[in-house]
């Protein structure tokens, strides 16, 4: 019997160096996991634990020939020119759609020559960890001189969890120290839609080396659709497109995707109702006696030194919050999306507090 050719030892080296990153992370939205944690716990549990806008966009029509053919070559130039106009893009050229912000990550990683991938942190920590399984050496920033000279450089913006927001002349000073030093910049602005659009750097791609990254599925809340965008220079638009091939995203994605963002008044409607939304959540948290670390206006991060405890007895209540193992007194809130899922988070926090 012929025995295995063995892994090249390179290889088996880097495979090795990056086991730590290939378990996956935990994240909010598990349900199937609070049910296992909360067996007891009243149903429908209230999803607080991700940041997705909890009154999603209204599917378009959609017809069994969109999913039984395969999507059409215009229907995807169609999608990408309205996701420029919407994220103010130089052309449609700058911009690829992709199945979730995850695959982008991973190519991009990929794509970077392997070096050091400086992350401004604290934050979403699944950049970390394509960066790790790419090859790259993975450093922890605090500020933004610290990411200079890194062959890419990561800054969450609004940052997730804490909303921190990095403003746009900054970013792009960074930017054009990453070119003069052969470097990227990767700025995911997957909560720029809820935030301050005049901060977005996805109309300076063309200027230097940056790729920005848009999440569909938060704002409009469909994050089950999996559509996310990148917007880069168009060479490196080329060569992510490339890669992912002639059909990156199905049929069904390129249709509603394109009715929602061609919908200017749910879109500036939306934006008015989320803000609202956000100053409820922010006055109710505060009125349970938790302090306000940071939010946009999708979700709150608090801090209490009974954040575990709250987290447990919400959980009990069937109410599912984000916690985070790095720091265990902070606890993140999405919004709620009906009258009475307001009305048991505020009594859950009421008889908790």
């Amino acid at each position: 019997m012929t025995s295995p050719d063995p892994i090249p030892p390179k290889l088996s080296a880097d495979l090795n160096a990056a086991s730590s990153a290939d378990t996956p992370l935990r994240h909010g939205g598990n349900l199937g996991a609070a049910r296992v944690r909360f067996p007891n716990a009243p149903e429908p549990i209230v999803d607080l634990s991700t940041g997705v806008n909890p009154h999603p966009y209204p599917i378009a029509d959609v017809t069994r020939e969109d999913f039984a053919h395969l999507p059409e070559p215009a229907a995807h130039a169609r999608l990408t020119q309205l996701a420029a106009a919407f994220y103010g893009a130089p052309s449609a050229d700058n911009v690829v759609a992709a199945p979730g912000s995850q695959i982008l990550m991973a190519l991009i990683a990929d794509l970077t020559p392997q070096g050091r991938a400086g992350i401004l942190g604290p934050t979403y920590a699944e950049h970390a960890r394509m960066a790790a399984l790419a090859g790259h050496e993975v450093t922890t920033a605090g500020t933004l001189a610290e990411l200079c000279g890194a062959s890419m450089a990561v800054v969450v913006n609004p940052n997730n969890p804490d909303g921190r927001l990095i403003a746009r002349d900054d970013l792009l000073s960074l930017a054009a120290h990453q070119k003069a030093q052969g470097g990227l910049l990767v700025v995911d602005e997957a909560f720029m839609e809820a935030g301050p659009q005049g901060e977005s750097v996805s109309g300076s791609v063309d200027s230097g080396p940056i790729i920005v990254l848009r999440s569909f599925g938060k704002f409009f809340g469909l994050a089950g659709l999996r559509l996310s965008f990148a917007v880069a220079g168009r060479d490196l638009a080329r060569h992510l497109r490339a890669r992912l091939g002639p059909w990156p995203v199905s049929g069904p994605a390129l249709l509603i995707g394109s009715a929602a963002f061609a919908d200017r008044p749910w879109i500036d409607s939306t934006r008015t109702e989320l803000s609202a939304a956000s100053e409820r959540l922010e006055a109710l948290l505060g009125d349970a006696g938790l302090e306000l670390v940071g939010q946009t206006d999708l979700f709150c991060l608090v801090r209490s030194m009974c954040a575990q405890e709250i987290f447990e007895r919400l959980g009990e209540a069937g109410i599912c919050v984000r916690q985070f193992d790095e720091n265990q007194q902070l606890l993140r809130f999405g919004l709620p999306g009906t009258e009475m899922e307001w009305q048991r988070l505020k009594y859950g926090l009421v008889a908790r507090s």
